[in-house]
């Protein structure tokens, strides 16, 4: 098993709440990180799991093991009996481990019923700062994060890529309530993919789609929940300066975002017209997810000034304003970093990044050009040093 980051963050919040919630994309390790924490495990899909945990219920809540519930929204009858349970005994931690594919947006049953005695923890796909060799780091762009990323070989990841993409839009998204066609889900995706990093605009692709507006932006919801999408807004504080107040969409995971684009070689991915906006969202997913799976708070906006520049990623983060520029270069030139520091400097950010594929890093006390490994460990740390 490759040991995931946000298992510690489910350990501490096990010792503060009764009960915790992973939730995250299908395929994402939630399962085997559940399995590692406990024994008593329940995947409340099947309904041989639910049976065996009706038979076992009275003695596992009175042995005060931790159990661990997948899927947990697929069976709402349950969250009225966890919140019983709990509520006899406020001050026992740690007792249920609830493990869901869709977003607390659309586990209404969670919210409503566990509210106050829930922490919840996002997990991602693998991120590149749990990666351990340069081998995978070098593929993990191409094939994305999920464990078949690593494991399988490409051929057959490719294959996994599509069937999954398929599973999603013909399965999960209609049974966890989206009512458009299946046939109309995968368009919709792919349209999504060849505007990934762009301005979102639900006009433009509803009439591409012959949808409203309002269903547009709904089915997108569905998506953004199931983890699939990342909405960017734009940054909200009145600088006088800003022109666009609409957020971009991105792809989280950018082997769904390749799978989809018909992109099958690294070749391939080079030649594209639009490589540029694949790497931009694989280092905003890569540097927003780390935070993430460590249980760090933030903002993140893009911002596009009147003048026509553009800040790729703003993130505001331990009383820090980060502006970071994503260049898929390996050498970036010295006015692309000047330009960097005027359109940070224009914010009043107290740090500047400017992220490309060097192998030579370049920092003074509150800018840098460098990797994105070395970006991510400078925004964790707080400092460029």
């Amino acid at each position: 098993m490759m040991p995931r980051t946000v298992t510690r963050l489910v350990q501490s919040r096990l010792a503060e709440y009764p009960s915790v919630a992973i939730v995250g994309p299908r395929q994402c390790g939630k399962t085997t990180v559940g399995k590692a924490l406990s024994q008593n495990y329940f995947d409340l899909e099947q309904e041989s799991d639910r049976l065996r945990l009706d038979l076992a219920w009275n003695d596992l809540s009175s042995s005060e093991q931790l159990i661990v519930l997948d899927e947990a929204q697929s069976w709402p009858e349950l969250f009225p009996r966890l919140r019983g349970e709990i509520d006899q005994n406020r001050s026992l931690r740690g007792r249920y481990l609830l493990l869901g594919s869709i977003s607390p947006a659309l586990m209404h049953q969670v919210t409503q019923s566990l509210a106050g005695r829930l922490a919840l923890v996002e997990m991602s796909p693998l991120n590149q700062i749990e990666l351990t060799s340069d081998q995978q780091r070098d593929r993990h762009w191409f094939f994305g994060g999920y464990f078949d990323g690593v494991v399988c070989n490409d051929s057959d990841l490719l294959d996994w890529q599509s069937n999954y993409i398929r599973l999603l839009a013909y399965r999960d998204l209609p049974e966890w309530g989206l009512s458009a066609r299946p046939s109309t889900t995968l368009r919709l995706m792919k349209m999504l993919a060849y505007r990934n990093g762009q301005i979102w605009n639900a006009s433009e692709l509803g009439k591409s789609l012959s949808l409203s507006y309002h269903t547009v932006n709904s089915y997108v919801d569905y998506l953004e929940g199931a983890y699939l999408l990342r909405r960017l807004p734009a940054y909200h504080k009145n600088i006088g300066k800003r022109l666009v107040k609409s957020p971009k969409l991105y792809w989280r995971d950018s082997g769904l975002l390749h799978s989809l684009l018909g992109i099958d070689n690294t070749e391939h991915l080079f030649s594209y017209p639009s490589v540029g906006q694949s790497w931009e969202a694989h280092v905003i997913e890569q540097l927003l997810s780390s935070l993430t799976n460590l249980g760090r708070s933030f903002d993140a906006f893009h911002v596009r000034f009147a003048n026509g520049r553009e800040i790729d990623l703003l993130v505001q983060f331990n009383s820090r304003l980060w502006a970071i520029e994503i260049k898929l270069t390996t050498n970036p030139t010295v006015d692309e970093f000047r330009l960097a520091v005027e359109n940070s400097e224009m914010l009043g950010a107290t740090n500047t990044l400017l992220i490309c594929r060097t192998t030579n890093i370049v920092a003074n006390k509150t800018s840098a050009v460098c990797d994105l490994a070395t970006a991510t460990r400078f925004l964790l740390e707080g400092s460029v040093s």
